[in-house]
């Protein structure tokens, strides 16, 4: 006997779980409730049947797509990879789909993509920029578009802006140096447009105040957050200036890139000089020695971005609290020593 060929209907899913189409119709869309027993019997004539809801009719008809369009930095290296698979997998359990673009830390580059986003008619938007101006997202919230911010906050708009305290994570990396007897600390921090990159650095120079140390120029330099960013920083600071017994990096990429460059120069680590990083990325427990780090909890500021998406636009019941500002955690390993 040949197998059913035709995709069963709507008509189909009604008469055999002897319920109304506009009951059908209401769990499909889900923006009215059922109760369990009747939510049960469509369901299982609707597998039984094996009916697949047509999802252009359903966005037609709800307005929605069932798509969140997502801006990130970069789509390459551990750091937005780890966010964006918490981000995909959260929505895909509640039945959304993401849509990616990257913003390549550019300001044009980055409204380029948000505007990709919304011509895929993506409901809500979760945003990690780098360059696009407050007023520009100001200007899409007075018109209307729900989107939610990773690592950025805007006053007017902190319910929806998810981010870690990057000045008290500049701070624990620096005092963890300074607690153990480090006094000359060199410091490499990231790009200078970026935001946290500023923050993290106010965090290094208010440990240095608090042990009265004057901020030494010649000890810093900016970074890009890359691995050879690191390399090429410490090489920097080196050649102004030997004096120094540790040094902290605004990212572990460049952490990775200094403990090249240091062998290189013939420092011993830790012996010699400690290394501190910042984001707690999955390699900094496998580098030699394990990498001493502020731990960025990334993937649980998506986590936050996704669920207010799911309750401000999707009007799901979200029973946890949301958290806006996230406290670093220093994690000591093997990287560091005291003096």
């Amino acid at each position: 006997m040949l197998g059913r060929i035709c995709m069963a209907t709507i008509y189909e899913v009604a008469e055999l779980a002897k319920v109304s189409l506009a009951t059908v119709s209401r769990v499909i869309n889900g923006n009215v409730k059922v109760s369990p027993e009747t939510l049960k019997k469509v369901k299982s004539a609707m597998d039984e049947l094996g009916y697949r809801p047509n999802t252009i009719a359903q966005s037609l008809a709800s307005n929605r797509t069932n798509r969140v369009g997502i801006l990130v930095s970069e789509l390459s290296g551990p750091f937005f990879s780890n966010m964006l698979s918490v981000v995909e997998q959260e929505l895909r359990n509640a039945g959304m789909h993401a849509v990616i673009a990257a913003g390549h830390s550019d300001e044009n580059s980055e409204k380029e993509g948000i505007d990709f986003l919304l011509s895929c008619r993506c409901d809500g938007l979760i945003l990690h920029i780098d360059s696009v101006s407050d007023d520009y997202l100001l200007e899409l919230y007075k018109q209307g578009i729900p989107f939610s911010i990773i690592n950025h906050r805007i006053e007017e708009l902190s319910d929806r802006c998810f981010t870690v305290d990057n000045i008290m994570g500049g701070y624990l990396a620096t005092k963890s140096l300074l607690k153990r007897g480090h006094r000359k600390i060199a410091y490499i921090s990231g790009p200078s447009f970026k935001e946290d990159a500023l923050l993290r650095l106010a965090g290094h120079k208010q440990a240095l105040t608090e042990y009265d140390i004057e901020f030494d120029e010649s000890l810093h330099c900016n970074g890009n957050y890359q691995e050879e960013g690191g390399k090429q920083a410490l090489r920097s600071i080196y050649k102004r200036n030997h004096d120094f017994t540790a040094v902290v990096c605004a990212n572990d990429e460049m952490a990775v890139g200094a403990m090249y460059s240091a062998r290189d120069l013939g420092f011993s680590l830790p012996e010699t000089l400690s290394i501190v990083g910042f984001d707690d990325l999955i390699f900094a427990r496998y580098t030699y020695p394990t990498l001493s780090t502020v731990h960025n909890p990334i993937s649980d500021m998506g986590s936050m971005a996704v669920k207010w998406i799911l309750r401000e636009v999707y009007k799901h019941k979200i029973s946890e609290e949301l958290i806006n500002v996230f406290v670093p955690e220093f994690i000591i390993r093997r990287s560091i020593n005291t003096i």
